[in-house]
C-alpha cells in the first residue's frame, strides 16, 4: 500500500538534528519505504544525512511518501511526530 500526505513543520528550529534523529529512530524495523519532499528535493526518511541535508525549517510543508506493507502504521507514527513538534 502507498500513501501520501504533507504535514507541515511547527517545531521553531525546523528539521535540525534531534528530530531528525527521531524521524530515523521510529522508522527502524519498520517495513515500508519512506520519503520525503520538500522544494524540489525527495530523500529516503530513513537516513538522518538526507533529512538534514533538506534544511526544511518551521512552516515549511513536507510530503510525506510510505510504501509498504505497514504503510498505515508508519505514516500514523510520522504524522504524530510532526504534530507533536518532536516533543520539543
Amino acid at each position: 500500500m502507498k500513501l501520501l500526505r504533507k504535514v507541515r513543520i511547527k517545531n521553531s528550529l525546523g528539521l535540525h538534528a534531534r528530530p531528525a534523529t527521531m524521524i530515523v529512530k521510529l522508522l527502524q524495523g519498520t517495513a515500508s519505504d519512506v520519503s520525503f519532499t520538500y522544494r524540489k528535493a525527495t530523500i529516503n526518511a530513513k537516513s538522518i544525512m538526507s533529512i538534514l541535508m533538506l534544511a526544511a525549517t518551521k512552516n515549511s510543508l513536507i510530503t510525506i511518501v510510505v510504501d509498504g506493507e505497514d504503510a498505515s502504521e508508519t505514516m500514523q507514527k510520522i504524522v504524530d511526530a510532526f504534530e507533536n513538534h518532536f516533543g520539543e
